[in-house]
């Protein structure tokens, strides 16, 4: 697969990685306080403005990372809400990447804010504001960045930008990621009048930060320069963070003791822990990170936000950092009284059972009130709608009830209920018709029930399950840290799957002559394929098999790809084929996602059939892709299936489950078309095809072996082909 831009040669260099399978791990323990955020998010760099903590991260799980720039505040630095913040878009494209924010209170007091992007580059952007929330103005209205590609040194990606006052009052930055094949990490000093541009910037050599990676980040103990750093692999559980320290800001670094100070723990509760600020409080010092989510998503890009104990032993040495599920307990006064649902049985219309090659594991109806971010309740399937009921034990006062979804960015719909005796119910709250993003989502009735039920109905995004890391319930109202709300999005609620087959195509049975120009399509969607290229029809005459021979061509609907294969739709792609030479790259059987749309990993999705690194399901060039793990001989009939529930992507060849890896995705349909026999830029198969079957649902595996006894090709009589 041939790359197509400087964005995409970037990403093939950042995403090199493998498939590490993490052993079962206990993430269900009572009481967590880590992590701390209910979600996915990467990077955190953690505040505090007057009494209440702010937390920028990356916006993890969607897009390679590229989700709604948003921010988490707290009074307490255990209930955390969550806000979109309005970022100006660039004047010739929206922002996409909003990569490792960090934010810096000027001489003037405003807020500046600088994140990473790749998408005109890669590049440090800064904008200001009057509040630490927005809304944002650009500090440069031509999009100039304040620290750009290639600076201080020819092809240094500047990304990962963390900024730090010293006690003087200048402000200097660090930054860098892949470093160690970038020659190490850059630091420079900010023009603190502008605000938007570098001052006397240079390279700190590798030598003086051993075995870095990425994610500098700097602080002051006593009159020692403390430069931290993320070092390994952001993939997998060597990630770790390290620190060097220094008389001044601009080094030379020495080696700090004790490193790696954080790393992931022996029972993987903690897995891959990096890329880290620290919060400074009195004489305690705490250390905000992200590590990876459990089952772990494939890549390692479904990251959730952490906080344990920093300890200095002197003002040059850090002691190793103990990473805990309990966090650091209740070191801040709270006015959150106490939750009712805290631990009250649940139970549900349905919940997930993740059965793949590395993991078994349940997403149960009681993880919704354990007050932990590690677990979640999630439904069996995308299907809607879906109930979650909770038992309080006792008839009780509710006068709110706070719902975290899985998904903070986006909307879903849904009605709460409330009952006495779990029989009569009468409506607490209507948001079937919500529009409106945020965690948690806030309910105020004043109301006496023993049982709420929280009824899922729609979701803004294709694919979505309905899925709650926490509901909490209180008997008292209590005063929000800040009064904010999101925008009112302006996106129809997602399709849903019409869990029909379709695409089908079948030539062992239908008598379509060989000079034909245009096929039907049989399956739910209509449309009629047309040829393009070498596509024949043809007799196998090793196996005696009627079927369609690839050369150099494809066959396109005519029907605009199906809304409910968007986004993270579910889909099953089902074909007979004989490769008669397997290729190290190309062979694709289908095609249904524009891959350039988003410009970013998940954006395609393509069945293939060939031996290299994207070899049965491509998402990006051969990073986050499926390989199989046996390819399938050729010159010889398959069965292959891909499917792909919303959560878990499996290959079958012949009946027999592969490969498989979670996965969150982000299709591209909206200039797509369906193709059979190529990719969307020409990715040829060549060899025999008998039929193709596609279906806007995940198929099990009972399925597919039916559908491998039912659809086998059986041999015939060589055909008369006109």
């Amino acid at each position: 697969m041939s790359n197509k831009n400087i964005f995409y040669n970037f990403i093939l260099l950042v995403f090199t990685l493998q498939v590490i399978a993490q052993k079962k791990v206990e993430v269900s323990n009572l009481s967590t306080g880590n992590p701390i955020l209910p979600g996915y998010y990467a990077d955190p760099t953690i505040k505090k403005f007057g009494d209440i903590y702010y937390i920028y991260a990356t916006t993890d799980n969607e897009m390679l990372a590229s989700g709604a720039p948003t921010v988490w505040y707290s009074k307490d630095l255990k209930n955390w809400y969550n806000y979109t913040m309005e970022i100006p878009s660039f004047t010739a494209k929206p922002i996409t990447n909003f990569w490792a924010p960090d934010i810096v209170v000027g001489n003037d007091g405003k807020y500046y804010l600088y994140f990473g992007n790749c998408e005109i580059g890669c590049n440090i952007y800064g904008y200001v504001s009057d509040t630490p929330v927005g809304p944002w103005k650009k500090l440069n209205e031509n999009d100039e960045p304040v620290i750009s590609n290639g600076y201080p040194r020819e092809g240094f990606p500047s990304l990962d930008a963390q900024f730090f006052r010293d006690t003087d009052g200048k402000i200097y930055s660090y930054w860098g990621t892949w470093v160690h094949y970038n020659g190490g990490y850059a630091v420079g000093e900010l023009n603190s009048a502008t605000m938007k541009n570098m001052m006397n910037s240079k390279n700190i050599p590798l030598s003086q930060t051993p075995e870095p990676f990425e994610a500098a980040y700097m602080m002051k103990k006593g009159n020692k320069y403390i430069l931290m750093y993320s070092g390994a692999s952001c993939h997998d559980e060597t990630y770790n963070v390290r620190y060097s320290y220094s008389d001044s800001p601009y080094g030379p670094f020495k080696e700090g003791l004790n490193n790696p100070i954080l790393s992931t723990n022996e029972d993987k509760t903690t897995h891959g822990p990096g890329h880290h600020s620290v919060l400074e409080d009195g004489n305690d010092y705490y250390i905000v990170y992200h590590k990876h989510d459990y089952p772990m998503t494939r890549g390692g890009l479904a990251r959730q936000v952490c906080i344990d104990k920093m300890i200095f032993e002197n003002d040059s040495t850090i002691a190793k950092v103990i990473p805990t599920s309990k966090g650091i307990g209740e070191i801040v006064k709270s006015n959150v009284p106490e939750n009712i649902a805290l631990n009250a049985r649940a139970t549900a219309s349905s919940y997930y059972h993740l059965q793949s090659l590395e993991h078994d594991y349940e997403y149960k109806p009681d993880f919704a009130t354990d007050d932990n971010n590690a677990t979640m309740w999630k439904a069996g399937s995308n299907a809607l709608p879906q109930d979650l009921t909770i038992d309080l034990g006792s008839v009780k006062p509710i006068k709110r009830v706070m719902t975290q979804f899985e998904f903070a960015s986006y909307y879903y719909q849904y009605t709460l209920e409330y009952s006495t005796d779990g029989k009569n119910w009468q409506l607490y709250a209507d948001k079937s018709k919500n529009r409106i993003s945020g965690s948690p989502m806030i309910d105020d009735q004043n109301v006496t029930a023993r049982f709420l039920k929280l009824k899922v109905l729609g979701t803004e995004k294709t694919g979505l399950y309905a899925a709650v890391w926490n509901i909490k319930v209180y008997s008292e109202l209590f005063e929000l840290p800040l009064p904010l709300e999101n925008k009112k999005s302006n996106t129809e609620p997602a399709a849903v799957s019409s869990h029909k087959m379709v695409i089908d195509i079948d030539v062992t049975n239908e008598k379509y002559e060989n000079s034909f120009k245009s096929l039907p399509n049989k399956g739910s969607l209509g449309g009629m394929f047309t040829k393009t290229g070498d596509v024949k029809i043809s007799w196998d005459k090793e196996d005696k098999i009627k079927a369609f021979e690839f050369v150099n061509g494809a066959l396109i609907l005519d029907k605009p790809v199906p809304k409910t294969l968007a986004w993270n739709g579910s889909y099953s792609v089902a074909v007979w084929v004989k490769n008669p030479e397997v290729a190290k790259e190309g062979e694709f059987l289908a095609s249904w996602c524009d891959r350039s749309e988003y410009n970013l990993a998940n954006s395609f999705n393509a069945l293939a059939y060939n031996s290299g690194h994207y070899g049965a399901a491509p998402h990006l060039d051969g990073h986050f892709d499926m390989k199989y793990n046996k390819v399938p001989e050729p010159n010889k009939w398959h069965h292959i299936v891909l499917t792909f529930d919303g959560v878990v992507e499996k290959i079958y060849v012949d009946g027999v489950l592969d490969n498989s890896q979670n996965m969150m995705l982000s299709s591209a349909i909206k200039k797509a078309k369906i193709i059979i026999g190529a990719s969307d830029i020409g990715e040829n198969y060549s060899g025999f095809m008998a039929s193709l079957k596609m279906y806007d649902y995940g198929l099990t595996k009972d399925e597919v072996l039916n559908l491998l006894k039912q659809t086998a090709p059986k041999a015939t009589k060589e055909p008369s082909v006109k």
